[in-house]
């Protein structure tokens, strides 16, 4: 007569690598506390780092700005800051050598592809033509974005009149409609050029042409 009794089955050996036992409650919660810590460490580091270097940054881009003002605007030879014409944005005079005002270089800013562009745009004493550009900061996608550094993209923008609104094509520069041809694979880095420019223009066109005439009637001039 068979043994109808149940017959134990053989445990079976754990696979290699799984744990037998529950993990341990909290571990996750662990985590998160451990990822809070460090990002507020990290944080606290950057803020540091930015505290104590900004003030360098600052004179590092004064210093940048006041060289390039004589390339910026023809017949510039030096410059003085001027932030009661255009309500505390950063403008520059530009003077001839006989300290006589013979155009503006003001600091615009916005949003690029990548982060934020900086750029010194040159202006003639009347506000009526950009005279040049420049960019002082960026950190556009390298050898695509970053071409708006060049002197070949930079030059599409000189004589240009404050009347229009610039826009980037993929096309030949057209000056008097106001187009800039666009660089090749970075349209969107050639247009938040085109928009930091129009801003900025925009923003301080009234204020620094009412500052030249009040200039023009102090020296005399007719």
């Amino acid at each position: 007569m068979a043994d109808d009794r149940a017959v134990e089955e053989p445990r079976q050996p754990a696979a290699e690598g799984v744990a037998l036992s529950e993990p341990p409650k909290g571990g996750a919660l662990s985590q998160a506390w451990l990822v809070l810590v460090m990002a507020t460490f990290f944080g606290a580091a950057l803020a540091g780092v930015e505290h104590k270097l900004g003030p360098v940054i600052a004179m590092n881009k004064l210093n940048e700005t006041i060289l390039q003002v004589p390339s910026l605007v023809p017949g510039a030879v030096e410059t003085t800051p001027d932030m009661e014409s255009a309500h505390g944005k950063n403008v520059f005079r530009a003077l001839d050598e006989n300290g006589r005002l013979v155009g503006w270089v003001v600091q615009g800013r916005g949003q690029g592809f990548a982060d934020r562009i900086e750029v010194l745009i040159g202006l003639d004493a009347s506000v009526a033509t950009i005279t040049g550009l420049f960019v002082l900061d960026q950190k556009e996608t390298p050898g695509l974005g970053d071409n708006i550094t060049t002197r070949a993209f930079r030059d599409r923008f000189a004589g240009i009149g404050t009347d229009v609104t610039l826009v980037a094509q993929n096309t030949t520069t057209n000056r008097e409609a106001g187009v800039i041809q666009a660089l090749s694979g970075a349209t969107i880095s050639s247009s938040a050029v085109c928009t930091i420019v129009n801003q900025t223009v925009n923003e301080v066109k009234e204020p620094l042409a009412e500052a030249a005439r009040a200039a023009s009637v102090v020296r005399g001039d007719r």
